[in-house]
């Protein structure tokens, strides 16, 4: 329904009801001034007053009226409901949107503490991990500092029953060119196979050698020149991650030596014209 249409109605209405009010004025006013007189049914029905078929100035009759506004009410009450329905439903979805709101700044609390604790997490662990690896690079360290005194003998022919400490005397007599006397003046306190024998394996086990003087180690290291040229060797004894990092460092001073450079490795360092050389690529364990 429009506005005019609305306003059509109103009017219509207003016309009516000033009508009825208009008759009913002129009605007592001729009931007052006229004598009572009878009325037969036939003058009832000849009244247009009383007639309910009376057209109105608009050229309406009153049922036509009456039935017209009956129709409109009954449009508004539809209308009003629908409305109603439409106030319950906007109601429910404020309501759904205001508890969706308090859930949203809830699990936005939530997040935010746990944002908080995973970065206190996070940080602990790298905590954690700088200490472990103090630790570790400790314990490397100690071992390292255990092997010390200890030369590994590679390549020496294996026997069964052999005595080991006298199979490192001959050989560093032999083919170290020590005199006899000093190697017999060498004193070892302990001389062992490496690992455990393995059937079938051809290439002998090493012999680890700790000595008793770290000067008579070095006596003997520094004799490994002479087997230039053979299957044997003679090293320092390392832990298994020193190794490792020893073998990362061979190759990168060996090109530093072509290029003319001084290159030294001590242990798991390395120097390049006495400076220590560092790279987060290959020598992490520096940083």
């Amino acid at each position: 329904m429009n506005s005019e249409d609305s306003e059509e109605n109103l009017e219509t209405l207003q016309e009516y009801i000033d009508w009825c009010f208009d008759v009913i004025v002129m009605k007592k006013n001729q009931n007052a001034c006229s004598p009572v007189k009878s009325e037969t049914p036939s003058s009832k029905r000849s009244r247009p007053a009383d007639s309910p078929e009376t057209t109105l100035p608009t050229g309406k009759s009153f049922t036509d009226i009456l039935d017209s506004i009956d129709k409109r009410l009954s449009s508004f009450d539809a209308r009003l409901s629908l409305v109603e329905i439409l106030h319950r439903e906007f109601k429910s979805l404020r309501e759904s949107l205001e508890f969706s709101q308090q859930q949203v700044e809830t699990l936005a609390a939530e997040n935010a503490s746990l944002r908080d604790s995973v970065k206190s997490l996070t940080e602990n662990v790298t905590h954690l991990n700088e200490e472990n690896k103090k630790i570790k690079e400790t314990v490397i360290d100690l071992q390292a500092r255990s092997m010390r005194d200890n030369l590994v003998f590679s390549g020496i022919p294996e026997s069964a029953e052999e005595d080991a400490e006298a199979t490192v005397k001959s050989f560093v007599k032999t083919y170290l060119k020590l005199p006899e006397d000093t190697v017999e003046n060498i004193c070892f306190e302990r001389v062992h196979r490496l690992g455990a024998k393995k059937p079938g394996t051809p290439r002998p086990r090493p012999i680890v050698a700790k000595f008793g003087y770290f000067k008579q180690k070095e006596q003997v290291k520094s004799r490994g020149r002479e087997l230039k040229g053979t299957d044997f060797s003679v090293n320092d004894q390392f832990p298994k991650e020193i190794l490792e990092r020893r073998k990362v460092l061979f190759p990168i001073r060996r090109s530093l030596i072509q290029k003319g450079s001084r290159a030294v490795i001590a242990v798991d360092r390395l120097y390049v014209d006495g400076r220590l050389y560092r790279d987060l690529s290959t020598t992490p364990w520096l940083y």
